[in-house]
């Protein structure tokens, strides 16, 4: 049966121009080797399943730390499946290629056939030879045909990087179509929210956004009947909820020797502003190549945000930017209270608002294409960066920190200023000194000679008082949700 696939529009949130790459795949004239990737959670198997209606030629799936003799069982079991054949026990990952390309070769001419290998790094167990049998399987057979769409998946991004991207031996530029699930903009969770009879606000959403982060799998656990507040308690502070024990698997799951990554993660928990490579070097102890291959599998993970320093060309700025972490580390890792509503009960708290505070911050640097868009620059060729100052004495200039600067070619730098509050944010006599400060600041360390402006994004909106006219411009959410 040829595969059509199904209307996207009617089952998935934010997928069609993935959906659009496998049907393009799928109607090509050349084998396509397909790779689906992004961070655990994300919707990888999801997506692939909804296309396809689970119906496939042949699919599998790797099983976590187990042996490779226990990977080569399975793989023979899913064959028999497929195939209604029974097979002796594969001695290798050669023998269980050799079979399926008899199973394959036995299916009817005229149509692709759709392969799917889920999970494809759990596979790749130590002196399993996988990849050298996958090589040969895809280059002496696979890729001679026109008619083979091999679909791989792995949460592990890295590994899928390391071993088939920039694999450098037999399977060289050999993949044909990558496909890289992001997680949800605020405007795709809103989307989310409404399909499932939702009617939080805006407002509600990004409080939801600052736990979630748009993975699509924690937003399948929220209850819509409920409020924000409640669904966090259910899931973070009671004893039996889903994400209070997903750290301990978040990172195990993804990588080998996920202790060192956790190390990297929690100390940049604790350095909110960010830190460069050798700082983070330097206080983990670490080696260059260790630390710049966990600092390279964490941003391609989308766990760490790197940022320019503005004004220095190699200096970059790694900062913990996923939301569950961050939450998990502030509220949940070392909390032994049992109270199943901690969550409402302190939500007035200060240490809840500066969460909130530095979360949004995040959620707009998340967003940054969308606040550009808001500023009517959207096609302009912009930079995005970091700055940070230990402050001038002689100008009796305080230190301080810009977390999203944009750096636009008509020569004009907006400082952006971030602010989540409840309702309309009023910017007071002593704020608006500091802004000075640091717009001076900023323009004498950095010697620039564009002009400097400040932007604020806010949830609702400035008060227009007497200290407002510092402002340049001004986004609330509601352009941040804005496609």
């Amino acid at each position: 049966m040829l595969h059509k696939g199904i209307n996207m529009e009617q089952v998935l949130i934010a997928r069609k121009s993935e959906c659009e790459q496998i049907r393009r795949c799928l109607s090509s004239g050349r084998s396509e080797f397909v790779i689906v990737c992004g961070r655990r959670r994300i919707g990888k198997t999801f997506l692939v399943d909804s296309y396809f209606r689970g119906l496939y030629d042949f699919t599998f799936v790797g099983s976590h730390k187990a042996t490779t003799q226990v990977q080569l069982r399975r793989f023979a079991k899913a064959l028999r499946e497929h195939s209604n054949k029974e097979y002796k026990p594969f001695s290798d990952w050669y023998d269980a290629f050799n079979a399926l390309e008899d199973h394959i070769s036995s299916l009817p001419e005229g149509r692709k056939k759709v392969l799917f290998i889920d999970e494809m790094p759990w596979i790749d167990t130590k002196r399993s030879i996988f990849v050298n049998a996958l090589e040969d399987f895809w280059n002496g057979w696979a890729n001679r045909r026109s008619d083979i769409l091999l679909i791989a998946s792995g949460s592990a991004t890295s590994w899928m990087a390391d071993n088939l991207i920039s694999n450098q031996g037999g399977l060289h530029n050999r993949i044909t179509q990558r496909i890289y699930l992001r997680p949800f903009t605020l405007g795709e969770t809103e989307e989310y929210v409404r399909s499932h009879g939702g009617e939080w606000t805006r407002h509600d959403i990004v409080r939801c956004y600052m736990l979630t982060g748009g993975v699509p799998y924690y937003l399948s656990l929220l209850d819509f009947s409920c409020s924000v507040s409640q669904n966090i308690d259910a899931l973070c502070f009671d004893e039996n909820g889903a994400l209070r024990r997903e750290y301990d698997e978040l990172y195990n799951a993804l990588f080998t020797n996920a202790e060192a990554y956790i190390k990297v993660v929690e100390l940049l928990y604790h350095n909110k502003a960010g830190m460069e490579r050798k700082e983070i070097a330097r206080a983990t102890k670490m080696n260059g190549l260790h630390i710049n291959t966990i600092l390279r599998n964490l941003v391609a993970c989308d766990f760490l945000s790197c940022r320019q320093l503005f004004g220095k060309q190699n200096a970059m700025v790694y900062r913990l930017k996923d939301f569950y972490t961050l939450f998990y580390l502030k509220f949940i890792a070392g909390n032994n209270n049992l109270d199943r509503q901690w969550w409402t009960h302190h939500i007035a708290d200060p240490g809840v608002r500066a969460w909130e505070g530095l979360t949004f911050e995040i959620v707009c640097m998340e967003h940054h294409e969308r606040v550009k868009r808001a500023l009517g620059i959207s096609g302009m060729a912009t930079a995005v960066s970091t700055w940070r100052s230990d402050g001038d004495e002689e100008n009796k200039l305080p230190g301080s920190q810009v977390d999203m600067i944009i750096d636009r070619t008509d020569r004009i730098i907006h400082l952006c200023e971030v602010e989540f509050s409840e309702g309309v944010y009023n910017i007071t006599a002593e704020y608006e000194r500091r802004l000075r400060q640091r717009q001076a600041l900023f323009i004498l360390k950095t010697k620039t000679k564009k002009t400097v402006v400040h932007t604020f994004i806010t949830t609702y909106g400035i008060g227009h008082g007497k200290h407002s006219g510092i402002i340049h411009s001004e986004i609330t959410i509601n352009e941040l949700f804005d496609c």
